[in-house]
């Protein structure tokens, strides 16, 4: 904070401290303090405007001063992805929130970025209504889940909540606010600001499609215990067509070879008393998790759970609430989180890659029906073991056309490794930068290539 502090006291920053307050109001702009920072760099400003013209106002003041303006939501995700080279302005979006004036049961809802997404969600189900988003980020707002391109276990059947954008409002670097949407050239522009963490737009609100809550949810687990086991039941499951909502994967670092049964304890746990039911004892000992959601009508999800128990054996269970691990990640403050994108044929060799990289079971948790799975290495390993592990497993993906990102990690992590790896669509990024940010004054640095 010493250097934020001191740069401050230049010339001319009281004059920007005393417009930041013109524009926000007393209570709403601030120097930064120590919680003021973006992947561990330290803001100068904290702006908290309270509506798009306001913030409109301080994308202007920020452009006559060449100064750099940092988005941030609820900050659940402020440290993914890389540091930018500077945060002069942090524009907190918490006052750009509400939920648009819709007609009852609408198709769509527009959502101000700020919104706490827990907040959309329970007042949708008021109406009987719901976004099919699910991000794991608790306390997350609909601006930060798209400009950190997240997404939870139900984008399997409805896709990422960019994917079911209708259009936004954004503003640009030079405090325009554009509307996105309503066609192709516009639908594309909307979705190329999601996983842009603020760095070529300001997103003020969101439109996105709705839909009726289901009537009936149902999850059906099994215990697994290895890569190749999950692939072997993902596979099995899809086939089925059941029309899963979410196929999602537990596999903690415990996890080993299955343990072995004597032939009446193997008999007894094929046997159809034991159809539905939990294992117990040392057969679930040490297991991971593999957990379907159904969701529809209460008889068409009954009758679709009772298929899917018989098609994953005596093990599999059903709930009609999630697994504690659901919506959750593996990883936790402070170590070196990893997402591995990959067809879902080759997830299993991603994971023995993983594992082989690393010398031990790793933890790893997602979407095996998507092969979109997130894993936690431990935050106090050295910068270069991490850099060793990522070669690795990229040079195994790499061949099937897969990619290994690193979300977060502590600072000497980042600044040791390459956080994307081969990213095809650089120049279209780059290009795009150009056009929307040509100053460089949104987030710079925070997107692939250190733009």
């Amino acid at each position: 904070m010493a250097a934020a502090a001191s740069s401050t006291d230049r010339p001319g920053a009281l004059d920007i401290t005393r417009r930041l307050t013109e524009i926000c109001g007393p209570p709403f702009a601030r120097l930064a303090g120590p919680a003021d920072e973006v992947a561990g760099r330290p803001a100068r400003w904290v702006a908290v405007p309270g509506g798009p013209h306001a913030a409109a106002e301080v994308l202007r003041l920020a452009a006559r001063h060449d100064l750099s303006v940092v988005p941030r939501g609820a900050g659940t995700k402020i440290d993914w992805g890389a540091a930018p080279d500077r945060v002069d302005i942090m524009l907190d979006t918490g006052r750009l929130a509400g939920i648009g004036h819709e007609p009852l049961a609408a198709p769509t809802a527009e959502v101000g970025a700020g919104t706490p997404l827990r907040a959309v969600q329970a007042t949708l189900e008021r109406t009987g209504q719901r976004l099919a988003v699910d991000a794991p980020s608790p306390g997350a707002t609909l601006g930060g889940v798209l400009a950190a391109g997240e997404a939870g276990p139900l984008r399997h059947r409805h896709g990422s909540p960019c994917d079911q954008l209708l259009g936004v409002r954004y503003l640009d670097a030079d405090g325009e606010l554009v509307n996105a949407g309503g066609g192709i050239d516009g639908l594309e522009l909307a979705r190329l600001l999601c996983g842009s963490q603020g760095a070529l737009g300001v997103l003020v609100s969101a439109t996105l499609r709705v839909q009726t809550v289901p009537a009936s949810r149902i999850w059906v687990t099994r215990p697994v215990w290895t890569p190749l086991e999950v692939h072997d039941l993902v596979r099995t499951v899809l086939a089925a067509r059941l029309d899963p909502a979410a196929v999602e994967l537990d596999l903690p670092a415990g996890a080993g070879p299955r343990p072995r049964q004597g032939g009446r304890a193997e008999s007894m746990a094929r046997h159809p008393s034991m159809t539905g039911r939990a294992s117990v004892g040392p057969a679930g000992a040490g297991a991971g998790r593999l957990a379907v959601l159904l969701e529809g009508g209460p008889a068409d999800v009954a009758e679709r759970a009772d298929r899917l128990v018989t098609l994953l054996g005596g093990r599999s269970g059903v709930s009609h609430s999630a697994p504690q691990w659901w919506r959750r990640y593996p990883f936790g403050p402070g170590d070196t989180a990893l997402r591995i994108e990959v067809p879902i044929a080759d997830l299993h060799a991603a994971v023995y890659a993983l594992r082989d990289a690393a010398g031990a079971p790793v933890p790893v948790r997602g979407s095996a029906g998507l092969g979109v799975v997130h894993a936690a290495l431990p935050g106090a390993m050295a910068p270069d073991r991490v850099a060793s592990i990522l070669a690795a497993v990229r040079g195994v993906l790499l061949a099937r056309q897969g990619r290994c990102v690193v979300v977060s990690a502590p600072a000497a992590v980042r600044r040791a490794v390459d956080l994307w790896g081969e990213l095809a669509g650089l120049p279209r990024l780059r290009a795009a930068k150009e056009h929307l940010d040509p100053h460089h004054r949104l987030a710079p640095g925070r997107l692939p290539g250190g733009l």
